[in-house]
């Protein structure tokens, strides 16, 4: 019995000997289960290979941010390192080094 079965199977159930608590949880359980279905089958996700496919795009995504991460870093650090260049040439320049070079 397919879930659509149990699912229209306990609907009538509930509707012929009312709504027990225990029938409600199974129509919401088999409810739940038939909507997941259908969205990881719309999703092209509901083959054998799905959670190898999830892990690998889990992997991709990490390995994205890591790069992205480390290359903001190397930028702050170029940034950091240029600005005290910048600021040594100054010095050297209000102290009168660039005489020295003449």
């Amino acid at each position: 019995m397919n879930r659509e079965d149990m699912l229209a199977q306990l609907i009538a159930q509930a509707a012929s000997e009312g709504g027990d608590l225990v029938t409600l949880r199974a129509i919401v359980e088999e409810a739940s289960e038939l909507g997941v279905q259908r969205v990881l089958s719309r999703m092209g996700l509901d083959d054998e290979r799905a959670h190898d496919d999830l892990s690998e795009l889990r992997q991709l995504l990490s390995a994205w941010r890591d790069a992205k991460a480390s290359a903001r870093r190397a930028a702050v650090e170029w940034i950091v390192r240029g600005l005290l260049a910048m600021l040594l040439i100054g010095i050297a320049y209000r102290l009168g080094f660039m005489s020295l070079l003449k």
